[in-house]
Order: C-alpha cells, then structure tokens, then sequence
C-alpha cells in the first residue's frame, strides 16, 4: 500500500492509499478506527471523502468513515460522540441506515473504561431509536 501525506492545520498526516484499496475490494462505507488526529473534519481521499474524528489529547484513538462519492449524498448525519464512538446515518430507500463504529477498550483496560463505552453504546442506541 502506496502512502501520501496531507497536511492538515500545523501538523503532517500520513494518510495510507486507502482509497486505492478501498476501491480494489469494491467498498462503499468503511468505518476506521485508532485515526489519532487532532481534529474532526472532512477529507478527500480519491474517490472517498474521509469523514473524521479528534481522538484524545495524546493522539490516541479516535474513528472516521471512508464514504464512497457514489453514495455520498445518501449521508444523512456523521456523529463523533466520543474518541472511541461514532455513527453515521444515510438515506435508505425505504429507512435510515445507522452504521456504528466503535473501539472498544482491550480487556486490561480499566472497568471503569468499559461501562463508560457501555453507557455510550446505550446512549446512541437510544438516541438514534428515537431520532432516526
């Protein structure tokens, strides 16, 4: 896989040829987690635009969706909730389509850092239950 770097505010990104392999396997909506930018936003990555979001103050975590620009005005909604939860949401012919994308702690993590993804989990599931 063929790298390229973006530089985006102050800082220099490396951002992998996603697009290329994304576009290989024939994906549409590929959720990622462990992005580590500093900010959320939106980037153009070939065919895909790169919806993402800030991960913590140590430039650990955070998630993004590659969307493919063929369904890219069926996007309703991207979310970050946190560093570890977000969701996006697209129009469906006949429903929305709720597309979750979490990274959950690893099993030496804290509980306490679990029952927080927990109550975040429920907290969207409650939320997009309701609103969508």
């Amino acid at each position: 896989m063929e790298g390229r770097f973006r530089n985006i505010g102050t800082s220099v990104r490396f951002t992998y040829g996603c697009d290329q392999e994304l576009a290989r396997y024939k994906l549409d909506l590929v959720g990622v987690q462990e992005v580590r930018w500093d900010k959320g936003g939106t980037v153009r990555a070939g065919d895909y635009d790169f919806f993402y979001g800030k991960g913590d103050e140590i430039h650990q975590l955070g998630t993004g969706f590659f969307v493919n620009q063929r369904i890219a005005s069926a996007v309703k909604i991207v979310e970050f909730v946190s560093d570890r939860v977000s969701y996006i949401v697209m129009r469906g012919r006949w429903y929305n389509i709720i597309v979750v994308n979490v990274h959950a702690p690893s099993e030496e993590k804290s509980d306490e850092s679990k029952e927080s993804l927990y109550e975040e989990l429920e907290q969207v599931y409650e939320n997009s239950i309701r609103r969508f």
